[in-house]
């Protein structure tokens, strides 16, 4: 039988590893004790905050035991913010824990056992700090004063991020600035709890090796009071934002835009470029946070690939084109699909721009693009699959099994999803390789490629 603990008692833990969110995880009376902050090896004294039936959500209180890889987080806010989990643990142990989340996973949910040797180290990064191209803030006010920043977890305290140690340094400075025009002009920020005002969120991205800098202004409703004015000061300000945008989301939701955008400003696109290629980028396209990391993984793509020139490639999960346009040069025939309509037009766009001609964009389900395709005689040599933290629909994995390409290349962000998408595939394709890519440092995020045959 469990052992009831209550809300506030303090109890012994030693860590015994680390989880999926980055926090330790130790055993009281052989109940599972989760503690942010704490690391392998530590003695700890915690506080518990909630007893569930088969786990327990604790504090730490004090370490009596310090492990040897604990360091002192740069970040002022690190303790308060939660957008980092592992900024207390030295870089090369955090590469090697990203590599054991992903064994871990497989172990868990897969009903073949894995030879633990197909997981390569983690691909690290020589400075993992400064990383971040886009910055997606809260608008709130505190003390009067407007201010931008992350949610306190489990509360409406907004925490000021505007000097963040992962984001690169010209979207904190931006940031700061866009919120200066906004207090002196008085325009209302939003409200959550009240549902009253206009600025909701500051979204900020930059163009690593362009320059070019997008600022969009994620509104409540349509109306912008003192929107000239404003536009004024921006050029008078921050003459080197090249693009200003408005989106509207009126919606009581965690998602940050809204359906509809407008250019108030400059550009309506911003360029990246990476290796060769030049992305043009709207508001709502995504595109990696890590352009250094995100080079390395397209790189590592390709590799995987080994195309030679005749093979049809498919990118099912294309956004702005920018997997399936690494590899356009060296493939007979690409084909992306995506859901959203707007990366669909970028990644017509970029692929124009570069002169690629053998690529063909369409809008819609991976699942029944494949289905159709498959139905018309096409059956590709390569898919690419990039999917979101769910990982891939029942449909997709039960369609790709169906037309079993040569190759399946998946790049993952959730250790979870993928390991129960390759347990699923495992009946129609052999795991050749997995090699996990630290797209970004000093989190408990873990992305990685799979090469799949």
């Amino acid at each position: 039988m469990n052992v009831q603990l209550h809300e506030g008692q303090e109890i012994p833990v030693t860590i015994k590893r680390i989880g999926i969110n980055g926090e330790g995880i130790g055993y009281f009376k052989r109940k599972a004790v989760f503690i942010p902050g704490t690391l392998p090896g530590e003695e700890v004294v915690a506080r518990v905050e909630k007893d569930h039936p088969n786990y327990v959500e604790a504090r730490v209180r004090r370490i009596r035991k310090q492990s040897k890889d604990r360091i002192d987080p740069p970040c002022p806010v690190y303790a308060k913010c939660g957008g980092c989990q592992l900024q207390h643990l030295r870089y090369e142990r955090q590469l090697e824990y990203k590599r054991e989340m992903i064994l871990q996973a497989l172990d868990r949910y897969m009903k073949k056992t894995i030879d633990s040797r197909i997981v390569e180290p983690t691909i690290g990064m020589d400075h993992p700090w400064e990383y971040r191209n886009k910055s997606q803030l809260q608008a709130g006010k505190q003390k009067g004063k407007v201010m931008a920043g992350l949610y306190r977890e489990g509360t409406h305290q907004l925490i000021d991020v505007t000097d963040c140690k992962v984001q690169h340094p010209k979207t904190n400075e931006i940031t700061r600035k866009v919120l200066r025009i906004i207090e002196d002009l008085n325009i209302p920020v939003y409200d959550e709890r009240k549902r009253k005002g206009v600025i909701r969120r500051i979204v900020t991205r930059i163009g690593f090796q362009t320059g070019d800098i997008q600022l969009v202004l994620v509104t409540a409703g349509k109306h912008f009071p003192k929107k000239e004015l404003f536009l004024k000061e921006m050029k008078r300000r921050i003459p080197e934002v090249t693009s200003v945008l408005q989106n509207i989301n009126p919606k009581k939701t965690s998602l940050i835009f809204g359906d509809e955008t407008h250019l108030l400003m400059g550009n309506e696109y911003i360029e990246e470029q990476l290796g060769g290629i030049r992305y043009d980028l709207s508001a709502r396209a995504f595109f990696q946070l890590n352009p250094e990391q995100t080079y390395k993984l397209y790189n590592l793509v390709k590799s995987f690939s080994d195309l030679n020139g005749d093979e049809t490639v498919v990118d099912a999960y294309c956004g702005v084109g920018t997997i399936g346009l690494w590899l356009a040069e060296d493939v007979q025939e690409l084909r992306g699909i995506e859901m959203i309509e707007d990366a669909v037009r970028d990644a017509r766009r970029n692929a124009k721009k570069l002169g690629v001609q053998n690529a063909v964009y369409v809008s819609g389900k991976a699942e029944d693009w494949l289905g159709t395709w498959f139905k018309e005689g096409f059956r590709p040599d390569v898919v690419i699959v990039d999917p979101p933290r769910a990982g891939l629909d029942d449909r997709l994995v039960e369609t790709l099994k169906r037309i079993q390409p040569k190759k399946l290349i998946y790049v993952s962000c959730n250790p979870s999803t993928l390991a129960k998408n390759l347990d699923a595939l495992s009946s129609k394709f052999e795991i050749k390789r997995i090699q996990p890519v630290d797209m970004f440092p000093h989190t408990s995020h873990v992305e990685s490629i799979t090469l799949l045959e």
